[in-house]
């Protein structure tokens, strides 16, 4: 089969003809505009193809009586019908598309769900039942030069996903379910249909995304590490690679939230579409990153900070730029098509030079904009006409699947080109769409990296050449900042189905408007120079802060970094420029000449923080005699550690009256050194002044500064007492809480907006209650006895973050569930070092 073209007119075109069904549903929208597009078209395949163009000459004659046919008016609708069918027949005369057969999948548009990721329905997951909707897939090709289709592989009961060539174009690898009580895994074929194989095959997991990479192995994306989005209940996925027969499944990536849609860069790097937010809001932190196929040296490459999703992004061949999809969170992943140049910028506007529509322009947000809500990170579901898969036959030329009609969840093949053309080539039968459309024919491999891992379970290494250089730290002075902290954003591995409506649905509840627990690992000197080196434990999602004299926040990174067993990772300082290179060093690095810091937690060893164990004992201790419930300073703030329907009152009066300055689950934009934090809280401020006499401890007043500075978390782990009830983490159920409401006439919020109404330690103070023995004391008794309830239920089943907190069952199924599959992937490595291979039907019991 002969080598596609890399160059600046490539591959693959359309067909002579349509089907009836097809002609009566080609597009009708030529106008005179085409006309400049459609000659462009041609003189451009002529000056590259030259002979091989067959009908070049013909085809620019037949324009130029339509054209002439448009200007005299006569018959507008047959001159605008004839311009349409030369458009086609034109394009389509590509004398490669008769060499290159198109692969696509065939099936129906995945149902509506929550976000653009939550299109996997897995089973025993929330949104299982939808997968009932997809049965009948298939994966087919068309030759376009004689409209003949082909079954490679079909579905009954499911269907295939996510195909990709491998680069001798004889082979296919793709995921496929069987059914409603199957999940996804990956499979290979032969590029004719034959030699149908298995690759992977762990139960109660789904594998997606696959693609080849240069060295032979598979990378694809699976939800084997199962954990979810932390802003509400869906299975996430991360990168894996394997080997050529599916031996030794690897976790390449870590990050919290979703890796997906990877491709193999001509340079030997991945990129892949990943979505994670740290003290960040949610909607907005789906941008396009990259790392080595050993899976280190993960770094952004556009989109951290600007608020639309970026998706599906494939590279151009001849050229450093990215065909891409701009979408939205929460819709299908689908919305406008792009080019984007990374050479100028990884944020916002500039880089995209080209989009289709061309009015989306204006849905892209600068990535320093405020936004709130999904008037920001939403807007792309305004785009009328939906793209999605795209794939770049040259610089200029693109398949895509696009819906047919505004409207329409149907979607068919278009190409679409750079001089203003945008053509149906093909469409399935109503109901059905075509996806993922690429041509089968042979293609350049990309740069083989040497990995610069190993497989135990070392750890790996940062060094910081200069904490003040970089944005946003421009107030910060030299010498101010004394250490580097390195916190820990655990997975979210439970769910509940109540939600605490912070900047998202927590569920359950974790705190008062973001969605992280954190886990201090440790703090680490920064030298005189500016510098830092320090060890991290390896396969941790981590991520630094900077520190003054007393330990304060000065900057916070907001994103995550992850470090592979015996992996050196270096960046130049805070928040750099990523096109920077280091300011030149007179003399060597502090840092570097006295070794890399070992981490050894935090007043203690490390573990998950949790407000009451951690901060809460100071203001029982040093503040609660004032403000208490009955005080008069209680009134101004109450700091008793009485637990509410969801927090504890003091927690939720911190938060309510603004005493800490906290960014919640904030902007995507970086934010500017000492804008957040203790540094900007007004607690600390009446703390350092002096207040009333109160002076706390060196440690009391680290464990409330530190506290703030992690964002102000209350629950250290995501596990829950209760699966069911209030926000996952009330005593009372749903119908106890309303009952309560009625009895009282009060409203009690399960959001951020919420103040602290009921006290399960001292139920006859709670609030919800004030005034209403008076009033009724029949309605006050019964009231009362729904709190007094909860304090009893609390006693005998202890909530997260309470001694002798035990997790629901629903919730050890799945913890037990995650350290199996962890287990599985510790034989993995323990294989790889070994020289051996491992199985999916190897498994740990």
């Amino acid at each position: 089969m002969r080598v596609m073209a890399q160059a600046a007119m490539a591959l693959v075109f359309v067909t002579t003809a349509l089907s009836p069904a097809q002609e009566k549903s080609k597009p009708m929208d030529a106008d005179p505009a085409n006309v400049v597009a459609l000659r462009a078209a041609i003189e451009d395949l002529m000056a590259f193809f030259g002979d091989r163009y067959v009908g070049g000459d013909a085809f620019m004659a037949e324009l130029l009586e339509v054209e002439a046919s448009l200007a005299s008016k006569t018959d507008r609708a047959a001159g605008l019908r004839a311009l349409a069918d030369l458009q086609r027949r034109a394009l389509v005369a590509n004398p490669l598309i008769s060499d290159h057969p198109i692969l696509y999948v065939e099936r129906r548009q995945y149902p509506k769900d929550h976000h653009n990721t939550g299109n996997i329905f897995q089973t025993g997951e929330i949104n299982t039942g939808k997968f009932e909707h997809m049965a009948g897939g298939a994966l087919v090709t068309i030759d376009l030069a004689t409209g003949k289709t082909e079954t490679l592989v079909r579905s009954a009961g499911g269907t295939p996903r996510d195909p990709e060539v491998h680069f001798d174009a004889e082979r296919i690898v793709f995921s496929m379910r069987s059914d409603l009580r199957d999940d996804y895994h990956v499979f290979e074929v032969g590029t004719d249909g034959s030699d149908l194989k298995q690759l992977t095959s762990l139960p109660g997991v789904s594998d997606l995304d696959p693609f080849y990479l240069a060295s032979g192995d598979i990378a694809f994306s699976s939800t084997r590490e199962p954990k979810y989005c932390t802003c509400n209940r869906h299975i996430m996925a991360n990168l894996y690679r394997m080997e050529p027969d599916g031996a030794n499944i690897l976790q390449i990536g870590k990050s919290i939230e979703y890796e997906g849609h990877g491709i193999q860069l001509p340079d030997g790097r991945l990129l892949y579409f990943r979505w994670e937010y740290v003290d960040r809001n949610f909607g907005g932190g789906q941008g396009l990153w990259v790392s080595n196929p050993d899976g280190t040296n993960h770094a952004i490459y556009y989109g951290q900070s600007t608020p639309h999703a970026v998706i599906n992004a494939r590279p151009i061949p001849a050229s450093d730029r990215l065909i891409c999809i701009l979408s939205s969170c929460h819709d299908r992943p689908w919305g406008a098509l792009a080019i984007l140049d990374r050479k100028l910028g990884i944020e916002g506007r500039e880089p995209i030079v080209r989009i289709w529509p061309e009015s989306a322009r204006e849905l892209i947000a600068d990535a320093s904009t405020n936004y709130s809500g999904s008037g920001g990170f939403d807007k792309f579901k305004r785009v009328p006409l939906k793209y999605e898969d795209p794939y770049a036959l040259s610089d200029k030329h693109f398949l895509v699947s696009r819906v047919i009609d505004q409207g329409s969840e149907d979607t068919g093949i278009f190409l679409v080109d750079t001089f203003g053309n945008e053509v149906l080539l093909h469409r399935a039968a109503k109901g059905l769409g075509c996806y993922d459309p690429m041509p089968i024919g042979e293609t350049p491999r990309p740069r083989r990296v040497p990995s610069r891992r190993d497989y135990g379970d070392d750890a790996g290494r940062f060094y910081v050449a200069n904490v003040y250089q970089g944005t946003h730290m421009q107030d910060v002075e030299p010498g101010s900042i004394e250490y580097l902290r390195v916190v820990e954003n655990p997975p979210k591995l439970t769910w509940t189905h109540p939600a605490w409506n912070g900047q998202g649905q927590e569920a359950p509840a974790m705190n008062w408007h973001d969605f992280d627990n954190k886990r201090i690992l440790g703090t680490v000197p920064v030298e005189e120079d500016g510098s830092a080196y320090f060890a991290v434990p390896s396969d941790r999602f981590v991520y630094f802060q900077l520190l003054d004299a007393k330990q304060r926040m000065v900057q916070s990174m907001r994103s995550g970094v992850i470090a592979q067993s015996g992996e050196m990772n270096s960046c130049i300082g805070c928040h750099e420029d990523r096109d920077h290179t280091p300011e030149p060093a007179r003399l060597s690095p502090l840092a570097l000449e006295r070794g890399a810091h070992e981490l050894t937690g935090w007043l203690g060893a490390e573990r998950d923080f949790g407000f009451m164990a951690e901060v809460q004992p100071v203001f029982t201790k040093n503040c609660v005699q004032c403000h208490d419930y009955g005080e008069e300073a209680g009134e101004v703030v109450n700091l008793a550690p009485d637990r509410t329907l969801v927090f504890n009152t003091a927690y939720m009066e911190l938060h309510a009256k603004e005493l800490i300055n906290v960014v919640g689950g904030g902007p995507n934009r970086i934010l500017e050194a000492y804008s957040w934090g203790s540094n900007a809280s007004r607690l600390v401020e009446v703390l350092d002044e002096g207040h009333y006499g109160v002076e706390l401890s060196e440690e009391d007043y680290q464990r409330v500064t530190t506290w703030i500075d992690l964002n102000a978390p209350y629950y250290p782990t995501y596990a829950s007492a209760y699966d069911t009830g209030p926000a996952g983490r009330a005593p009372l159920s749903a119908a106890e809480l309303e009952t309560l409401q009625e009895l009282t006439g009060k409203k009690v919020l399960l959001g951020h907006g919420a103040r602290p109404m009921i006290s399960f330690d001292r139920p006859e103070l709670s609030p919800i209650l004030a005034g209403l023995e008076q009033e009724n004391p029949e309605a006050f008794e019964q009231a009362l006895a729904i709190v007094a309830s909860g304090k009893s239920r609390l006693a005998q089943k202890p909530r997260a973050g309470m001694p002798g907190f035990e997790p629901c069952e629903t919730d050890r199924v799945r913890l037990l569930k995650y350290d199996r599959l962890r287990d599985h992937q510790l034989l993995v490595r323990e294989a790889l070092r070994n020289g051996e291979k491992v199985y999916d039907h190897d498994r740990v019991k």
